[in-house]
């Protein structure tokens, strides 16, 4: 099974905000989830980005793959940072 950790998207018409969540990636993009790891809104200035690190890295330790969008908001927060060494630290 391919774990993915992608954007869904919730809020009302023309007023997105996105929830960070832990999906299969053969389930839809605002369907069935594993789990929530944190939110992200790109309509207030600056955006917000919350996140629940440990999940994450967590999840990415398990073999969770951020996509392109998810994997640079993690960039900007320093998480992907902090993943690479765990990873290089467990060698």
């Amino acid at each position: 099974m391919a774990v993915k950790i992608r954007l869904n998207r919730m809020g009302a018409k023309k007023n997105p905000f996105y929830r960070i969540v832990v999906a299969d990636s053969r389930a839809p993009r605002d369907g069935r989830f594993i789990e929530i790891v944190g939110n992200y809104d790109a309509t207030k200035d600056p955006a917000i980005v919350n996140v629940e690190e440990d999940k994450v890295i967590d999840w990415m330790n398990k073999g969770a793959q951020p996509t392109d969008t998810v994997k640079s908001l993690f960039a900007k927060k320093g998480i992907m940072a902090k993943f690479a060494e765990t990873k290089k630290a467990k060698k």
